[in-house]
């Protein structure tokens, strides 16, 4: 045989992620129960246990359906179905989603460590209890065994109107969808919502001392924290 008759050599197959072979095994459990939008799915126990998995493990593959709008995980009810998708649709967008997590990590560095810069020389009396009204809510969801998403977000648009600055606020808003996604699977790791927070006190105690270097230099320890999550590891 030639060189020109040698078949090329074949690529070598990637496993799929642990996450990623929940995912089909729960897609396929909502298509097997004839699950429709707005039903629930079992308890995280029950699924752990009837998929024969960790409980972090399971919630891993949940937050990926969530941030693709598969299912909403409610406080206190558990995992509604939103709408019933393909098992290769799905992975797509996963796999998509995974590879822009870097860039939305390098926009909000770029842009929050200014924001928050700029919040500690600008921000008003009026600015600041907005940021403590923000810390408070997200307190209070901890306090009450959620995540803290909505403090969490009210704490980032408190601290990006403290810098009184309309374009950065704009570039802010143009990725807010993204951000969204990021700040669920980063407060879905465990012990990470009680870490957010006291990242986010940092922050404010930089912002209200009126010093920009520590402000922003806590905020981007902030962002490499919340950037650490299970997806890219």
């Amino acid at each position: 045989m030639t060189d020109a008759q040698i078949p090329p050599a074949l690529g070598r197959l990637a496993r799929p992620r642990l996450y990623e072979q929940l995912v089909e095994q729960l897609l396929g459990y909502i298509e097997s129960a004839g699950l429709r939008p707005g039903d629930l799915l079992p308890a995280e126990r029950d699924l752990a246990e009837r998929l024969g998995v960790s409980r972090a493990t399971l919630a891993q593959a949940l937050v990926a359906l969530e941030v693709l709008g598969v299912i909403d995980v409610q406080h206190g009810t558990g995992a509604v179905l939103r709408h019933r998708a393909s098992v290769a649709s799905v992975i797509r967008g996963l796999r998509e989603h995974r590879s822009r997590l870097p860039d939305i990590v390098e926009a909000r560095s770029t842009l929050e460590v200014k924001l928050a810069f700029l919040a500690a020389e600008r921000r008003t009396a009026d600015d600041l209890a907005a940021i403590d009204s923000a810390l408070g809510t997200m307190q209070s969801e901890i306090d009450d065994g959620d995540r803290g998403a909505h403090g969490d977000e009210l704490f980032h648009q408190a601290v990006t109107a403290a810098a009184h600055s309309p374009v950065l606020a704009q570039l802010m808003a143009f990725i807010g969808e993204m951000v969204l996604e990021t700040r669920l699977e980063s407060l879905a790791q465990p012990g990470r919502p009680e870490q957010s927070l006291a990242s986010h006190h940092r922050i404010a105690d930089a912002v209200r001392s009126a010093d920009p270097a520590a402000a922003a230099a806590a905020m981007q320890q902030h962002i490499d924290l919340v950037s650490d999550v299970a997806l890219l590891r």
